[in-house]
């Protein structure tokens, strides 16, 4: 795996990502801003359903004493993980199932300041991420945060969902014509990768082309984080499609 460029394929999910979420980099400043001001600039954190690491990039490069625990399931995203952090001992990956009610026993620390995700778990069910906000309450300390930036429509504006799901498709679609990748054409690309193609494979396996889970409001969210265990949460910045709401136990 040495001769792999991990750089370039960060950088290449990044404008995948960033096809679909122009306002990405926003969100990622205005989480690790309310981490910093929080729980201070030397937090252990866990990024959950982490990916390509691209939370804990941002992260490392804002605060340099943190530490990260990237969690997931997708053996293509953490071989690009573990391949752009290897060596760095900040870092530690760790390959679970979210939906395993024996996840957490996998990683290297009871207790975290913050735990952070984006644009990850609407890939679940309502029943399912409820589950999951519960075992996160019991992974933050007293005094720390948990954000989740994603979508969340809400059912009672449909006039401007649909307006901003058409304004966004036609940004999308005169990207697309300046020669963006979309999502299945980067999976296609790493299937041809002489180091990604087994890992890629292995994760269609996993996960077919795209979970089918739920999007529901920000109020659901924040109702169910705080029967969770979580004493206030609130969204702390939005976007026409995506929202950030942080909970603080």
């Amino acid at each position: 795996m040495g001769g792999t460029d991990w750089a370039d394929w960060q950088r290449s999910w990044d404008r995948q990502q960033e096809w679909y979420m122009p306002d990405r980099e926003e969100r990622f400043r205005v989480m690790l801003d309310m981490v910093g001001a929080l729980v201070g600039p030397e937090p252990r954190v866990l990024d959950l359903a982490c990916g390509t690491g691209s939370i804990t990039d941002r992260l490392l490069r804002r605060f340099p004493d943190a530490v990260s625990t990237g969690v997931d399931l997708d053996p293509a995203l953490l071989a690009i993980a573990r391949g752009t952090f290897g060596g760095d001992g900040r870092v530690t990956f760790v390959t679970a199932d979210l939906k395993d009610p024996e996840w957490t026993k996998e990683l290297p620390y009871d207790t975290y300041d913050a735990v952070l995700t984006a644009t990850a778990l609407h890939w679940l069910h309502s029943e399912p991420l409820a589950a999951l906000y519960g075992q996160v309450a019991g992974l933050v300390r007293d005094g720390g945060v948990f954000m989740n930036a994603d979508h969340m429509i809400d059912p009672a504006t449909p006039r401007i969902n649909a307006a901003e799901r058409a304004q966004r498709h036609a940004r999308m679609d005169e990207e697309k014509a300046a020669g963006v990748l979309d999502w299945a054409e980067w999976w296609a690309l790493a299937a041809q990768d002489p180091v990604l193609a087994e890992p890629t494979a292995r994760r269609f396996e996993i996960y077919g082309e795209h979970a089918d889970g739920d999007m529901p409001p920000v109020g659901w969210h924040a109702d169910t984080l705080r029967a969770a265990g979580f004493g206030e949460a609130r969204p702390v910045w939005c976007s026409p499609s995506d929202t950030l709401l942080l909970a603080v136990k």
